[in-house]
């Protein structure tokens, strides 16, 4: 008879090593249930050898806390795929923490109340009620998971309140005093509730740049740092004599401003200081960028950090500090508060760390806002780039980049280089149509911009404009193909979607399929070179000749075409269309289809306020200096 469960985890691909053809013949060659995983039984599927059926042996004995939760889930008519975030949630002990506490599911963003109820009839039986203490905890840490997806560190108290009696839960106050018990949750002096990582992220964070700011000593005098002004003017130069003077600054500014020669010159005076400098960004292609443009090593904050692969865990931290005396991360908007707080305690003593970056482009997908925390605390010297001077290299876009972050959408006037081109089209379906016809024709016929060198970005995932459809179109007409493997074919474009540090590339992240190696892909990034990705971590790669706005955010692309569709209307806002617009090096094509939404949204819809406890946490800990 043939288990559900095994069934369901194998079509799951949650067995490593075994795709999606190999699952459907298992049944069919005896193969029902964990039992029947051995290497004789294996050996007889089609194209298996003996060395290939051991080691799919080893590796299904290697998923087993994942067996383990799946068959949780599935009796509960659940999808057994779920075991992939529950794993990441949980961690390793997952099964066991939903055998104590079903409803701990709802530390998954995506999971309703109802799914969380299922599993608890499913595990408890008849002692599953409504009533249960867990239950509430459960609500009140949801309640605080879901606003971390928005960004949000802390929710006062009445809100969280509101949120769990409106999922039926009437008595929120014995919820919250439970949830205080638990150590998930933490409230703050002034009744602000956070998910105690949060909490302990933000808190490390300040203690981190006071324990800096304490101890740097100045790396040169102002003299030194003013020898490299031939290089910049007086407001740049300022930058570089306070991040050598102080043990954390900012720089901020928008395209063209001149960070990166503010940047370029501060990596120079140290390193002829004989300090060690370490350069990173959150993105590959952002580091490569920094790379090239300081002639020195640079490379993403998770390899700087030794990441240990999708843990969430680094290497280098308090007990085996960072060896750099000077820390300069690029493209700062991103940082969400943990890692900030695992790069602070990864800093040694008397480190210099500079962040650089735009406060105007989307904050970071993780939850904070550690950029906009830093400069609105007044804890730590801002350096604010103002003056535009990229005219011969991105001077339109530079422009056009600069007024819609004041929060004006002006013309585009008729640029005979053609820089910035505006195609205005009246739905979706047309929008598509145009941008097809942009990337493959149009922009590398008219300016010799390949098409392998164009970067569509959108909004949204869904819709005729949308990054799904409009992957279906540009791969039929680039490179088309059946998907043999996992629905990819050699020659296309991928994005990935989750870190996989281990084997070498990181979310966000875009490449092309080079090879077949093993069931898996050969990719080679922008930021890692090749690497060969297996066929577990093909899941977390989409197409990428489109991707969504967030995701280019860090990457900057020879020519990009910003697709604007009307369904994005209620998601557009400045933060999105600046960092839109920025992410093109030489040529943007604006799409637009979205009407008079655009031009409302650049005037008046700012980023979304996140409520976060940080800058209030920088005064505190700077002022007890």
């Amino acid at each position: 008879m043939t288990d559900a469960v095994f069934t369901a985890f194998a079509a799951a691909g949650l067995w490593p090593g075994l795709g999606k053809t190999l699952a459907g013949q298992l049944a069919e060659n005896g193969i029902v249930g964990p039992d029947d995983v051995l290497p004789s039984k294996l050996a007889k599927l089609p194209s298996i050898g003996l060395v290939r059926a051991e080691r799919l042996v080893e590796s299904f004995k290697g998923a087993s806390d994942r067996y383990d939760v799946a068959a949780l889930l599935v009796p509960a008519g659940l999808p057994a795929r779920l075991a992939f975030r529950v794993m990441e949630s949980l961690g390793p002990s997952a099964a066991d923490r939903l055998h104590a506490d079903p409803w701990r599911l709802l530390d998954i963003p995506e999971v309703r109340l109802v799914d969380a109820d299922r599993l608890a009839v499913s595990v408890l039986g008849a002692e599953a009620r409504k009533d249960d203490p867990r239950r509430g905890v459960a609500l009140v840490a949801h309640e605080l998971v879901r606003a971390a997806r928005d960004g949000h560190t802390c929710v006062p108290s009445e809100d969280v309140a509101r949120g769990v009696r409106a999922e039926g839960y009437e008595a929120s106050d014995v919820a919250l005093a439970s949830a205080l018990e638990d150590e998930r949750v933490v409230v703050s002096e002034d009744g602000l509730l956070s998910l105690t990582r949060y909490a302990m992220a933000e808190e490390a964070v300040a203690d981190g740049i006071a324990r800096l700011l304490a101890t740097a000593e100045p790396l040169a005098d102002a003299a030194a740092a003013k020898a490299v002004q031939g290089q910049l003017d007086e407001v740049q130069t300022g930058a570089v004599v306070l991040a050598m003077r102080h043990g954390v600054s900012v720089l901020t500014g928008g395209p063209g401003t001149g960070k990166s020669r503010t940047v370029a010159a501060l990596v120079a005076l140290a390193r002829a200081r004989r300090k060690q400098v370490g350069l990173a960004a959150p993105t590959g292609r952002a580091a490569k960028r920094l790379e090239e443009l300081c002639d020195a090593p640079a490379m993403t904050l998770h390899r700087l950090l030794g990441a240990q692969g999708m843990t969430g865990q680094f290497s280098r931290g308090e007990e085996w500090p960072l060896d750099e005396d000077v820390v300069v991360v690029d493209e700062a908007s991103m940082l969400d508060v943990e890692l900030a707080a695992a790069l602070l305690e990864a800093c040694p003593d008397g480190c210099h760390l500079l962040f650089v970056g735009d406060p105007a482009q989307l904050p970071s997908i993780g939850a904070g806002r550690v950029l906009g925390d830093l400069i609105d605390s007044g804890a730590v010297p801002v350096t604010e780039l103002t003056t535009l001077y990229r005219q011969d290299e991105g001077g339109a876009i530079a422009r056009l980049a600069t007024a819609v972050r004041g929060g004006e959408l002006p013309a585009v006037e008729d640029d005979p280089g053609r820089e910035v081109v505006v195609v205005r089209t009246k739905e979706s379906g047309e929008a598509a149509h145009r941008t097809v016809q942009l990337v493959t024709d149009s922009i590398p016929r008219a300016l010799g911009i390949p098409s392998d060198e164009i970067q569509v970005v959108t909004p949204v995932h869904r819709g005729a404009a949308g990054t799904i459809a409009l992957n279906v179109a540009l791969k039929a007409r680039l490179n088309p193909g059946s998907g043999e493997v996992q629905g990819f074919d050699v020659g296309d474009r991928v994005v990935a979607t989750a870190n996989h540090l281990d084997e070498g590339f990181a979310n966000g992240e875009v490449g092309v399929v080079t090879g077949k190696a093993d069931k898996g892909l050969i990719v080679s990034f922008a930021g890692a070179g090749p690497v060969t990705v297996p066929p577990k971590s093909l899941l977390d790669l989409r197409h990428g000749w489109a991707v969504t706005v967030h995701r280019a955010q860090g990457s900057e692309f020879p020519a990009v075409v910003a697709v604007l569709p009307p369904e994005a209307g209620g998601l557009l806002s400045r933060p999105l269309v600046y960092t839109a617009f920025t992410r093109a090096q030489r040529h943007l094509s604006v799409v637009h289809a979205s009407g008079p939404a655009l031009a409302r949204a650049v005037r008046d819809v700012g980023a979304l306020p996140r409520r976060t406890r940080l800058a209030g946490l920088l005064q505190e800990a700077v002022q007890a200096l």
